[in-house]
């Protein structure tokens, strides 16, 4: 296929700095990958352009598009995510940013328990989410701790600042980074060093963003300070699309773009390629409601398709038994997988009576969105065990490894290893290898702590020479995990799965040693960023949330919970956010292909209450053409009853021959 005059346009203006604004379904994704291979082909080499996405997922299905348009040339492309790009940074250029090297990289859970242990004593549990959520902000804002105290206008914010230092006296003690330090701090090389500026922005020529609409205050200050004065860049955004501000993304980072680079070109892709046209102009009319200072109508050379279903219905059980009969017909009658199917949903809440309904009609289904190999208990033990091997100072490391398997080391002792180790400024491992703290300590835990000590000492003369997972396999069998296992899980199935992760995290970290050559500090650093949910290719109806489903799309989808209260989300009407849940109603018309069913209920269960419900005001925002309201037209309602009917009876006739 080739490219359209717009796409065409975005692919080979590369004489200063673009903004592409990509409607959904546009092909922005063809568009990077012709445009990285056009930059080569006009004489840019691999290894200078570097294009950065928001997920694992979306850099790895970009680096095959590449693989598959530049075959050799490809390899030397920089293709990942923002917190790769700055991992990689940090990698080469730690002392800039305060750190050792073989630093480590805190998970969510280990950089709240640190926030817990150094939050005042009694705090209650919505305040120290509190805390955390404004530290996480201030750092995706690019502020330091001095930065946030001359910033905090009331008590509250003076606590978060203060807490913000303790927090990161902390990590610096641990030679310890989180996630929202793998942004803050190459921002703060970056800007505060001039060589080192200059040294990256030669190393990449050329930049290409996607999803820049996502991006949060330091993310943009990253692409400015690699960009520099030249702007030699693309940004691909749709600020129709933009979903994430609770989580830091400012969408004016769209309008700084023009004013910083007063140069900008701005190029619209509006053709769609994904959506039927009657689901594109019903998109269209709803997104109209909201302000945009770039306007853009979407259109397409796809058939019609048929009206937009809107189901009425008692109440959520009533609802998901009326969604799942439809999508069973989908099936029936439709010819496709069962993955073709999607149903979306406001909030995770809402798939109980989905699973239930699937259930009791034997339909397969895949709960999109969940945990991730990397979120799997047995699976962060593992990595723990190889991070404090890896980096001694990991105190985050320490504490979730020493008693997993139980060893006999308390609370107490552990306060007063750590004591010890404050008072000598070393890392709880380091402090337990040293005989005069082990002297001051009860005589069992004394002899465990010097115990594990030994084996880690082993273990990290090891590392040098054994491949990681052998490593690893090794170091689980000397602590007896397997066996630990065996006391966990009720059920053979539990500890097969648990078995599975393993094997599955040995087969990983083979993979990126083949490929990095790397050292295995380095490598359980970039192993720390893998936490997209793995990929479920069964053939299952997929249930997912509206915020999950952006960047997908499926021939058929249901759009359930249409109230207000639920969608658009009380809490987003009362705090003055309706425009960002149109943009996230917006987001879910167009993951439709070929058919789109809307259903509200007309009563729903909350808070172990029935409560009466008023349909979605965006119900009202679709033009009415484009809709079939059920119960308003009887002759269609009816020969639609029969193809159901008939659907049904063919899954049952199906379930009977299996």
């Amino acid at each position: 296929m080739q490219l359209n005059p717009a796409q065409n346009a975005a692919v080979r203006h590369i004489d200063g700095p673009l903004l592409v604004l990509a409607g959904a379904g546009s092909g922005k994704t063809r568009v990077v990958t012709e445009k990285l291979a056009y930059l080569v082909e006009r004489g840019f080499a691999p290894e200078q352009l570097l294009a950065i996405t928001f997920t694992n997922k979306a850099a790895r299905e970009m680096r095959e598009r590449a693989a598959a348009r530049l075959r050799a040339q490809a390899e030397g492309l920089t293709i990942c995510t923002f917190h790769a790009l700055g991992l990689r940074m940090m990698q080469a250029e730690a002392r800039f940013a305060g750190l050792r090297p073989g630093f480590s990289v805190l998970d969510a859970d280990e950089s709240f328990k640190l926030l817990k242990e150094l939050a005042p004593s009694g705090i209650s549990k919505d305040n120290l989410f509190w805390l955390k959520n404004t530290i996480s902000q201030l750092k995706n804002q690019g502020h330091d701790p001095g930065q946030a105290m001359a910033l905090a206008g009331g008590a509250r914010e003076r606590q978060a600042a203060e807490l913000y230092a303790s927090y990161q006296k902390r990590l610096a003690a641990f030679n310890a980074v989180d996630f929202d330090d793998l942004i803050r701090l190459p921002v703060a090389m970056l800007e505060e060093h001039e060589s080192l500026r200059s040294r990256w922005q030669a190393r990449y020529r050329y930049l290409m963003v996607d999803e820049y609409q996502d991006t949060n205050s330091a993310q943009y200050r990253l692409l400015k300070a690699l960009a520099g004065e030249r702007g030699a860049f693309t940004a691909v955004g749709d600020d129709d699309q933009s979903i994430y501000a609770w989580r830091g993304a400012d969408p004016e980072n769209l309008n700084r773009l023009g004013e910083d680079y007063p140069a900008l070109r701005i190029v619209k892709l509006e053709q769609n390629y994904r959506c039927a046209a009657r689901i594109l102009r019903a998109a269209n009319a709803v997104i109209g409601h909201n302000p945009r200072v770039h306007p853009k109508t979407l259109w397409s050379d796809l058939p019609e398709g048929p009206p937009i279903r809107v189901l009425v219905c008692r109440d959520n059980d009533h609802e998901a038994e009326r969604v799942v009969g439809e999508l069973i017909a989908r099936k029936e009658n439709g010819k496709c997988r069962w993955s073709d199917c999607a149903v979306l949903y406001r909030g995770n809440h809402q798939a109980r009576a989905l699973e239930q309904a699937l259930r009791l009609t034997s339909t397969p289904y895949v709960i999109a969105g969940g945990d991730s190999l990397f979120d799997c208990a047995e699976v962060k033990d593992a990595l723990a065990y190889l991070r404090l091997i890896a980096n001694p100072s990991d105190d985050g490391a320490f504490l979730r490894v020493i008693n997993t398997p139980r060893r006999e080391i308390g609370a107490t002792t552990l306060e007063r290893l750590g004591e010890q180790a404050a008072r000598l400024n070393l890392s709880l491992s380091q402090a337990a290898g040293q005989d005069s703290v082990l002297a001051q300590l009860p005589a069992r835990p004394s002899a465990a702590l010097a115990q594990f000590e030994h084996l880690l000492s082993e273990w990290r003369r090891q590392a040098n020479r054994t491949a990681p997972d052998e490593l690893l396999a090794e170091v689980l069998d000397r602590i007896g995990y397997s066996e630990y296992l065996d006391t966990l899980d009720k059920t053979p199935e539990q500890r097969q799965r648990r078995q599975r992760n393993i094997d599955a995290l040995k087969n990983i970290l083979a993979g990126f040693a083949r490929q990095r050559r790397s050292g295995l500090a380095e490598l359980t650093q970039v192993v720390s960023l893998l936490s997209d949910a793995d990929d479920d290719d069964r053939d299952g109806v997929r249930l997912m949330t509206l915020h999950a489903a952006k960047g997908l799309e499926f021939r058929h989808v249901a759009l359930v919970g249409l109230e207000d209260g639920t969608f658009p989300h009380a809490s987003a009407v009362d705090e003055g956010r309706v425009e960002e849940e149109r943009r996230l109603f917006y987001v879910g018309l167009t993951r439709a292909r070929q058919t789109l069913l809307l259903s509200y209920s007309e009563k729903r269960r909350r808070f172990g209450s029935v409560e009466a419900c008023t349909p979605s005001r965006f119900l009202d925002e679709l033009p009415a053409k484009e809709l079939h309201w059920e119960g308003r037209e009887p002759e269609r309602d009816a020969e639609h009853a029969r193809d159901l009917a008939a659907a049904h009876l063919a899954r049952m006739a199906a379930l009977l021959d299996g």
